[in-house]
């Protein structure tokens, strides 16, 4: 058995049937979106089998792109849990032959009550393409499995509709990078972009000298905060920075043991304001090649922020 060509094989198929898909597109699919638009219910999305599978995939694309959306599985539907469909609700029934009896049963009984449904199917002649207000049609001429019987191309080409669906959505409704972040808070994806530098509590490394503090006073603060590095303040001005680098690089070319930290210190530091965002920060320590960037609060120090707390929270 070739392991390989039987892979190529299931990747072609999947592949023309995603084709088909395209090429399949036209009216219907706006006067859908038209109607998703107009609700001002829930988007619910039903199924029985492979297409309960596929609508919760769906589901969870549309709640995470702003577009509040619920899954009712076909089954339990018609056995209690039509409950939970509001009477502003649009429905989305998935089913490839569109003959499910589960679904059956509930499109009727769903339109009686005046709610819009839209019936996702590969077959226009099936029951539920001839019963739904419109139809989001997912044509399949052949399933990747020998036997053609295991849905393969039929679920690839419902998720790719879902998909065409949940980004149709995203784009009438404005959806930015800033309400993404809102619904995935928890990832690394969501720090980038809701994360200020204030949140990375840069206050808990403040590590500080003054311009006449001697080698042993810097030593000793530097090992304290932590973050290899130490401030140089004149009163409350910063004056300038001093990192473990700093230091080799001043024994190294013969600087005097006893050096004050107005002499060691890098007159021009690396700043970030604490209203910034944290990937702002990571960006300008890997553009050059620093470790470590002072914060500031309305032009005052208030600590420092060091790529391995970034690296901790995923930048990368």
């Amino acid at each position: 058995m070739n392991y390989l060509q039987t892979a190529k094989d299931t990747i072609q198929i999947e592949r023309d049937a995603l084709q088909t898909l395209w090429e399949s597109i036209d009216d219907r699919f706006e006067k859908s979106i038209e109607q998703i638009k107009s609700c001002k219910g829930r988007l619910v999305v039903t199924g029985v089998g492979k297409s309960a599978l596929v609508g919760q995939k769906i589901v969870a694309t549309l709640n995470s792109t702003g577009t509040q959306a619920l899954f009712m599985h076909g089954a339990d539907a018609v056995h209690g849990d039509l409950g939970m469909i509001g009477k502003d609700d649009l429905i989305i029934c998935i089913s490839k032959s569109g003959e499910t009896s589960e679904l059956k049963i509930l499109l009727p009984i769903l339109k009686n009550s005046g709610r819009v449904v839209i019936a996702m199917t590969a077959k226009l002649d099936s029951y539920i393409a001839a019963h739904a207000h419109n139809i989001l049609y997912t044509p399949v001429s052949q399933e990747a499995d020998p036997n053609n019987l295991a849905p393969t191309s039929s679920s690839t080409v419902q998720i790719a509709m879902g998909d065409a669906v949940a980004m149709t959505l995203l784009k009438v409704n404005g959806f930015q990078a800033e309400d993404f972040a809102k619904y995935h808070p928890g990832g690394s994806l969501g720090k980038k972009l809701y994360l200020r530098v204030a949140d990375m509590k840069p206050q808990d490394h403040s590590p500080s000298v003054r311009l006449d503090s001697p080698m042993r006073d810097i030593l000793v603060e530097m090992s304290r905060s932590r973050v290899g590095a130490t401030v140089v303040l004149d009163g409350d001005d910063l004056k300038g920075i001093i990192t473990d680098g700093d230091i080799r690089r001043w024994y190294e070319k013969g600087g005097a043991v006893d050096a004050q930290a107005s002499e060691l210190m890098n007159p021009d530091p690396s700043v970030i304001d604490a209203e910034e965002m944290a990937a702002s920060a990571y960006d300008r320590m890997r553009v050059k090649s620093i470790n470590q960037l002072i914060v500031i609060q309305e032009s005052k120090y208030i600590g420092m922020i060091h790529i391995h707390e970034l690296l901790r929270e995923g930048f990368v």
